[in-house]
C-alpha cells in the first residue's frame, strides 16, 4: 500500500513538472513574440520618422542626393525584412545611413538650428533608444528561451512538443563602426 503511494506520488510530481516545463516554454515563446512585435512597433515609428527627416534636410543639402538616397533605400529594404537576421540587416543599413544623413546636417549651421530638424532628431534619438531596449528585452527572452529548450530534461518536452530555439538580434560589424563621410 505505501509503495503504491510512493508511485502514485511520483507520477503526480512528474505530471506536475511537465505541466510547470510545458506551460513554462509556451510563456517565453510567447513574451519572444511579444518582444518581436514591441520590437516591430519600435522600428515603424522609425521608419514613419525617416522621411519627414529626410525632406528637411534636402531643403537645406539638396546637393547630397546620393546621402538621401541611401537613406530611403534603406528604409525600403527595412520595411520588406522578414525574421530577426534579415531585419537586424537591415536596421543596420538604416543606422549606416543615418549617420551619414547626421553627418551631413553637422556641415549646415542653418539646418542645425532648424526647429524642426531638431524635433526630427529628438524624435529619432527618442525611438533609438526604444529600439535599442526592445532588442535587449527580445535577445534576453531568447537566451532564456533557447537555454531551457537546451537543458535537461526540458529540452525532451521541448523536442517532443516541437519548440525550437530563435535567433538573436544582432548587429553586424559594419554597423558598430564610425561612418566616413566625403563631401
Amino acid at each position: 500500500m505505501i509503495a503504491l503511494l510512493i508511485v502514485v506520488a511520483v507520477v503526480v510530481l512528474l505530471l506536475l513538472y511537465l505541466v510547470f516545463a510545458y506551460n513554462g516554454l509556451v510563456q517565453l515563446r510567447n513574451r519572444i513574440d511579444n518582444a518581436w512585435a514591441q520590437i516591430d512597433v519600435q522600428l515603424r515609428r522609425r521608419y514613419d520618422l525617416i522621411p519627414n527627416l529626410v525632406e528637411t534636410v534636402k531643403g537645406y543639402a539638396a546637393h547630397e542626393r546620393q546621402t538621401f538616397e541611401s537613406v530611403t533605400n534603406a528604409r525600403a529594404q527595412a520595411l520588406n525584412a522578414q525574421g530577426p537576421a534579415a531585419q537586424a540587416q537591415a536596421e543596420n543599413q538604416i543606422t549606416t545611413a543615418l549617420k551619414s544623413l547626421f553627418a551631413v546636417a553637422e556641415a549646415y549651421p542653418d539646418l542645425k538650428a532648424n526647429q524642426n530638424f531638431l524635433a526630427l532628431q529628438e524624435e529619432l534619438t527618442a525611438t533609438e533608444g526604444r529600439i535599442a531596449y526592445a532588442r535587449q528585452f527580445y535577445n534576453d527572452e531568447v537566451l532564456k528561451l533557447n537555454t531551457r529548450i537546451q537543458t535537461f530534461p526540458t529540452n525532451l518536452l521541448a523536442n517532443a512538443f516541437g519548440f525550437h530555439g530563435r535567433e538573436y538580434f544582432e548587429a553586424d560589424d559594419t554597423s558598430r563602426g564610425p561612418v566616413t563621410v566625403q563631401f
